[in-house]
């Protein structure tokens, strides 16, 4: 099998969620611009903060992807010519690593949106809905992101299993 590919392919797929998250955070923040320029009601002019923060957080995020993965890419062929066993076992360590915090991601985010919704139909100040319909959107975009992420990881880590010595 060849690690290498496999590895690298793993690697640039998580920069493309990376892209994929930089790429909703410009929406919120063109939807924050345009609640900013064209809102008239209460409503409108809450949405205004709570879209414009959870688009720096997605930026931050997205971020936070990209330079974890990115240096990845060329780094793999060096560390796997200069041992392949090592390379593979901490491929394997990782990726498990990672299955333990995904499933943690999708206790915490339910929960989180679960709360938000509790605070829409509790809470009746227009700041305090808007944050959390907001929370909502970006909890549900972020687990249609990391679904795709855990899948991708379950599919590697397995291969990686299979073809271990």
């Amino acid at each position: 099998m060849d690690f290498i590919k496999l590895s690298t392919d793993w690697a640039r797929a998580e920069v493309f969620s990376a892209k994929i998250v930089w790429l909703f955070s410009a929406v919120e923040l063109l939807a924050a611009a345009g609640f900013w320029y064209w809102g008239r009601t209460a409503m409108a002019k809450a949405f205004i903060g709570p879209l414009l923060v959870m688009g720096l957080f997605l930026i931050a995020i997205g971020a936070g992807l990209y330079v974890a993965n990115r240096p990845r890419i060329p780094s793999f062929e060096n560390e796997y010519r200069r041992e392949p066993k090592v390379f593979l076992q901490t491929e394997i360590q990782r990726t498990a690593k990672s299955q333990r915090d995904l499933a943690r991601v999708f206790q915490i985010l339910p929960a989180i949106v679960v709360l938000a919704a509790l605070v829409i139909l509790l809470v009746p100040a227009t700041i305090w809905r808007a944050i959390a319909v907001t929370i909502i959107l970006n909890g549900a975009f972020l687990m249609v992101v990391d679904s795709n992420t855990e899948a991708r990881n379950d599919v590697y880590h397995k291969q990686l299993l299979d073809s271990k010595p």
